[in-house]
């Protein structure tokens, strides 16, 4: 098989060029032997698939993707998109679904992340499911509003953070909050997820780390985007076995250190295409085993 390529998004006022955020990897990829093809990232969130992947070479990949978040559904159109230029895709759609949204990869990190519950629909829940969703996480207690994929947390008070489950009328507060911010971008549904409180830095940030996995391997561990001066050092032999558990060949865990001391959690799972690196950070770790994979 040959190589595989990165597919990058295209700079939308110079299409011929990598976006600039994505310009040092491109950068990278070629400094490592490997190659890249561009990808039109408005037209495809316009659903536009065809007209997305126009500048990429027909029958060229396999591809890994590098680039801004995609909702599942443009995922798709994507892949069906590139397979009818004769290219594919080494994460499925299906495989892109359960690493980007909770619902996909809760399952299988149960246990090691805080626990969650979910209510589908792009609007605001009404009071009976809002109050359903709060019992099954024990009905009381601190507990923090998101998507499928994101959170508010720079919404911190007004749109993430409720203090007590058991008070109905102020969780549907956040959460109607969260959803008018959210718009268009809201994900799958809306998540409540039982808070923890974790080690954090001189600001208040929760200090995390964030692993890359290729094939069940971890290839890079850094800090987060949000605080990249953390050097943080988690253990993996428990996230190494669910990684392999969750089966998708490109994924990120972000890890936090609990407060009291007692180990690690995994905050969010992600795919690996649509996860961003810490600027400054040596990408060769990574970009080396995915060309080639």
């Amino acid at each position: 098989m040959p190589a595989p390529v990165i597919l990058l998004p295209a700079d939308p006022l110079a299409p011929r060029r990598p976006d600039p955020h994505y310009v040092w990897e491109a950068q990278q990829v070629r400094e490592l032997g490997g190659e890249y093809a561009l990808l039109d990232h408005d037209a495809l969130l316009a659903g536009e698939a065809g007209e997305a992947v126009r500048r990429v070479p027909a029958g060229s990949g396999p591809f890994w993707y590098r680039g801004w978040m995609i909702p599942v559904p443009a995922y798709a159109a994507l892949a069906q998109a590139l397979g009818g230029r004769g290219c594919t895709l080494l994460t499925t759609p299906s495989s892109y679904a359960n690493a980007h949204e909770l619902p996909g990869w809760y399952g299988v990190f149960e246990g090691a992340t805080p626990s969650s519950s979910w209510i589908p629909g792009n609007g605001v829940p009404d009071a009976g499911a809002l109050a359903e969703s709060a019992r099954l996480l024990g009905g009381q207690g601190p507990a923090i509003v998101k998507d499928y994929v994101k959170s508010r947390k720079h919404e911190w008070d007004e749109a993430c953070y409720v203090p007590e489950l058991g008070d109905l009328p102020a969780l549907a507060r956040v959460v109607s909050r969260f959803v008018e911010l959210q718009g268009e971008f809201m994900t799958g549904g809306v998540v409540l997820r039982r808070f923890e409180e974790f080690v954090r830095d001189e600001q208040g940030r929760a200090v995390e780390a964030r692993v890359w996995w290729v094939d069940g391997e971890p290839v890079l561990v850094g800090p987060h985007p949000d605080n990249p001066g953390s050097t943080p050092e988690p253990g993996l032999s428990q996230v190494r076995t669910l990684v392999r558990a969750l089966g998708c060949r490109f994924v990120t865990t972000d890890l936090a250190q609990l407060a009291d001391g007692r180990g690690w959690r995994v905050v969010e799972v992600g795919d690996g295409q649509v996860s961003d690196l810490p600027r400054g950070i040596d990408a060769s770790a990574l970009l080396a085993p995915l060309i080639a994979a």
